[in-house]
């Protein structure tokens, strides 16, 4: 079962979830979301991680000369790829992709809200290398952080449907994870909300005794 976490916000940041059993590190570029950093910062973050966890280079943009430039300065791992649903169609990631790396990953999050989801999901899977069923904010200009779960039974009808891997985010914390994985059986879950704290200044950080219980939670109940 991966576990990835959202945001990284340091290089310590990032060395402390790795060696609390994160496999993938999410960073999120300056595009008015929480947590997010420079590029130089998640470049980084990167090479300090040295291939221990995958880094996730997020982005809430499909302007083709943004996307590459956040790939050639922080050489990520996988793109995450969460802008609404009218702004990234299937055809446009399709388009997307020639323009980008040939070997770089793409993970596209998918907004679940109803049954019509599942169909949104199964076109997407025919394009992306990944998708991150997440649960869309109404004060956030893209899918996810939201800090609210969705109905666990719509993206379990995804994953039965699709043959790359899922990995489900929305709401999930130490206490709730096992029961998503049981009624999902996702290919790996995804934190952000619940496994911060806040610094006294605002700040948000991770909290890693949270993300080491959600790592053990989750690798808990995959192995039942």
């Amino acid at each position: 079962m991966i576990t990835q976490f959202y945001s990284i916000r340091t290089v310590e940041e990032a060395l402390a979830c790795v060696e609390a059993g994160a496999d993938h590190l999410g960073l999120v570029p300056p595009q008015g979301l929480p947590g997010e950093i420079s590029l130089e910062t998640m470049r980084e973050i990167v090479a300090a991680v040295g291939g221990r966890a995958r880094c996730v280079a997020l982005s809430i943009h499909t302007n083709v000369g943004e996307l590459r430039q956040m790939v050639e300065v922080v050489q990520p791992d996988i793109l995450h790829l969460c802008p609404l649903a009218h702004e990234i169609t299937p055809t446009i990631l399709r388009e997307l992709r020639k323009s980008l790396p040939s070997n770089l990953p793409i993970m596209q999050a998918v907004s679940v809200v109803g049954p019509e989801s599942v169909a949104e999901a199964v076109a997407y899977a025919a394009v992306a290398d990944y998708l991150i069923l997440d649960t869309q904010a109404p004060s956030i200009p893209g899918v996810g952080a939201s800090g609210a779960t969705h109905d666990w039974k719509i993206s379990r009808a995804i994953v039965d449907q699709v043959s790359v891997p899922v990995i489900l985010a929305g709401g999930l914390s130490p206490e709730n994870v096992a029961e998503s994985i049981r009624i999902v059986q996702p290919w790996g879950v995804d934190s952000f909300t619940h496994t911060n704290l806040r610094t006294v200044d605002g700040r948000v950080e991770k909290d890693i005794s949270r993300v080491r219980a959600f790592v053990d939670a989750a690798r808990a109940a995959s192995s039942e």
